[in-house]
């Protein structure tokens, strides 16, 4: 850690070793990545209790900052992780909500008023077959799948976030796109979800 640096400069990796002794030096990490990890929870299980988990998230990291290995300079996919161990205590709401897609086509985690009375008239019959598809992943598939497709992140980040290998991403990423793929067979599985 540069001892002249501003916070801006930091990495997380410093600012989570300066808030060892500074506790306020880890706002700047929940600064920097609270609207990335409310955006993915937001997606999963809807926006008010994405604002829950996300406290939550930053919360728990927070607590276990001491644990963190301040040499990685970016601290997103194990918020990341955090946040996906999170969501497995709302599985049933992420599952309802795919449910309930698979049922009206409206995105009930994205849409306002009026973009539910559009999509009521616009719903498709392939966004109701996708939700009703992700709803049927198991959670390891869906837990890789969002965060590649949604959290834009790499394999390597994945297998970083969840805590599991590089070659199970890709064998339950795999297993996802074959399973949306049989459900939905004209879908465009290649946007952000494609094979590394």
């Amino acid at each position: 850690m540069r001892p002249t640096a501003t916070r801006a400069e930091l990495t997380d990796g410093d600012l989570i070793q300066l808030s060892a002794t500074q506790p306020e030096a880890f706002g700047s990490v929940f600064d920097r990545h609270a609207t990335t990890i409310h955006r993915y929870l937001s997606r999963r299980v809807g926006s008010t209790l994405a604002d829950d988990l996300t406290a939550e998230t930053f919360l728990t990291a927070f607590r276990s900052r001491s644990g963190y290995d301040v040499s990685r300079p970016e601290a997103l996919p194990w918020l990341y992780g955090i946040a996906a161990n999170l969501l497995r205590g709302h599985q049933r709401t992420e599952t309802r909500q795919y449910h309930a897609l698979a049922r009206t086509g409206i995105d009930l985690a994205l849409a306002g008023h009026d973009d539910r009375v559009t999509a009521r008239v616009d719903a498709s019959e392939q966004v109701r077959a996708l939700a009703g598809a992700l709803a049927k992943l198991n959670r390891g598939e869906r837990d890789v799948l969002t965060l590649i497709s949604q959290a834009q992140l790499s394999y390597p980040e994945v297998a970083e976030a969840l805590g599991i290998p590089i070659g199970t991403v890709r064998s339950r990423l795999h297993s996802a796109r074959r399973r949306l793929r049989a459900a939905v067979p004209h879908l465009d599985l290649t946007n952000g979800i494609d094979d590394e």
